[in-house]
């Protein structure tokens, strides 16, 4: 037998969510793999297979021939007879393999080296609802963007620079400082000049350039997918996240989630919110001298 030279145990992930990807939903595959890999047994012949399955035999030898050309199992003979070898990684991680198999949107959320995104942090939290105050607002509620008000109905987005937005932004809310990005930094810009709800607020933007495509999701939020729980590390009352196109409601689940966390530890009210494509184009509408090339602060 081949000696096997993959280091299972060091990405163990990888290798759990490339089984489930050669099974997948083939019933067939499903059934071979987990008679081979169950029971004390190491080895069972062809017949074996057949008779705990109920699948024709021919029907057997094609389903393993694509789990050994995987190694998921191994080809070797019993009694002379063809017969697969359970591998002992694979077999250990039996049902973990075969849930991941039937379900491809419970794979996607795996972390491995080929979907860092699946290493978006997952936070289940559990508080009483009256001690955490975390708020959904829009554009429309915050006093310092009042002037979207008198823009309801917008062209398609025209995606601007990110640095571009940023200093339309900066310009709408009179904040000079300079915001220079870095890969690790908490947001893309900070300020203590945002008024909402008839009160001076701090505030943490987080944006996307129009080098992202598609519906945002946590996944395409920073190289590890934790751009949002970064933005949260921020000492800020309200968040903001900012697309150019349609934002996912995954993105409003998860700043919800840290935005309670945030208000349970630290006992205050937290407000988040997101900026899509159509609220970026209110905003240049309402304010579009702030948006103009050249235009740093006002």
């Amino acid at each position: 037998m081949p000696l096997l030279v993959t280091d299972s145990r060091s990405n163990a992930n990888e290798q759990i969510v490339h089984a489930a990807e050669v099974i997948g939903r083939g019933r067939q595959k499903a059934k071979v793999f987990e008679v081979v890999s169950s029971g004390r047994a190491r080895v069972k012949t062809v017949s074996d297979v057949v008779e705990k399955t109920g699948i024709p035999r021919q029907q057997v030898l094609n389903a393993a021939k694509q789990l050994v050309d995987n190694q998921l199992i191994h080809p070797t003979r019993k009694n002379g007879e063809l017969a697969y070898e359970k591998d002992a990684f694979y077999s250990r991680h039996k049902k973990r393999i075969l849930k991941l198999a039937a379900d491809p949107r419970e794979r996607q959320r795996v972390p491995t080296k080929r979907n860092p995104a699946g290493a978006s942090p997952t936070v289940i939290i559990r508080v009483p609802r009256r001690l955490a105050k975390a708020h959904y607002v829009t554009v429309d509620e915050v006093d310092s963007f009042s002037g979207v008000a008198g823009v309801r109905h917008v062209p398609k987005p025209v995606p601007l620079s990110e640095r571009r937005f940023k200093e339309g932004m900066q310009a709408i809310l009179g904040e000079s400082g300079r915001f220079e990005d870095w890969g690790g930094e908490s947001n893309d810009l900070w300020t203590t000049r945002v008024r909402l709800h008839g009160r001076r607020r701090r505030a943490a933007f987080g944006f996307k350039g129009g080098g992202t495509r598609g519906k945002l999701v946590p996944g395409k939020m920073g190289k590890n997918g934790d751009q949002i729980q970064r933005l949260f590390r921020s000492p800020a009352d309200v968040f903001f996240v900012q697309y150019w196109d349609q934002i996912d409601e995954s993105v409003v689940e998860q700043m919800q989630t840290f935005a309670t966390a945030k208000s349970y530890a630290e006992g205050r009210d937290i407000w988040f919110g997101v900026i899509d494509g159509a609220d970026s184009q209110r905003l240049i509408e309402a304010y579009a001298r702030y948006f103009r090339r050249g235009t740093r602060r006002i």
